[in-house]
């Protein structure tokens, strides 16, 4: 078995928020890590910009994802469907291709690590675009897992997490948003980015773990 310092880590959505914290954290351990994302030119919908990439850090012995999408939301009745079709395309199409085209460059005994997130797995009005990305990878979590062993493939689904994403709110605004939820939550608490990392380095690291979703969300689903 490879040591930590031996093993590589890319990270698509990794320049940010949840992404960036778990690079910063996995570096500390001893990870050699990579970061991309759309900021650095990556195309996750398009193959021959993930070959491109891949072919760069090959091979590598893990691939989380933490890659959002712009999803719409609001009420079904005044969606946007071509907004719909956009988030479905950057977010479910784009992490289906990422993976499918890693399994030409990937340690065949590494991980890949995916993320949805709560309201796949809690109802939220107006969140149906969501809901509609994260479940859809949920649902394929498992098959995949079978196919793909003895690579490992896992979902982290996040809560309401305290990340810059949220940054374009007035202070005030922000506060009682996360206020508002804590309050609500068993945990009396919101996750941060950091609590939210560790989950991805358990995945990576248990090597007895396969398709499996771990909750991170302060007990917000319940």
């Amino acid at each position: 078995m490879k040591s930590v310092k031996e093993q590589k880590i890319i990270i698509i959505g990794g320049n940010s928020g949840i992404g960036k914290a778990l690079a910063v954290s996995a570096e500390h351990l001893g990870y050699s890590v990579v970061t991309a994302s759309r900021q650095t030119g990556l195309d996750m919908t398009d193959p021959d910009s993930l070959i491109s990439f891949f072919e760069q850090y090959a091979p590598f012995d893990h691939l989380v994802i933490t890659a959002g999408s712009a999803a719409p939301g609001g009420p079904f009745r005044d969606l946007a469907l071509q907004a719909l079709q956009q988030g479905v395309t950057t977010k479910l199409w784009g992490t289906l291709t990422a993976v499918k085209t890693a399994l030409d460059f990937i340690n065949p005994h590494g991980s890949i690590t995916l993320t949805s997130g709560v309201v796949a797995h809690k109802a939220v009005a107006g969140t149906s675009p969501k809901t509609l990305i994260n479940a859809a990878l949920e649902g394929v979590l498992k098959p995949l897992a079978l196919e793909l062993a003895p690579l490992r493939l896992n979902m982290i689904s996040p809560g309401l997490t305290d990340t810059a994403a949220y940054q374009h709110l007035a202070p005030e605004a922000r506060a009682s948003l996360f206020d508002n939820a804590a309050a609500k939550h068993p945990l009396g608490r919101i996750a941060t980015a950091h609590d939210v990392a560790q989950g991805y380095l358990f995945a990576i690291e248990n090597p007895s773990l396969t398709g499996a979703s771990l909750h991170i969300d302060a007990g917000g689903k319940l």
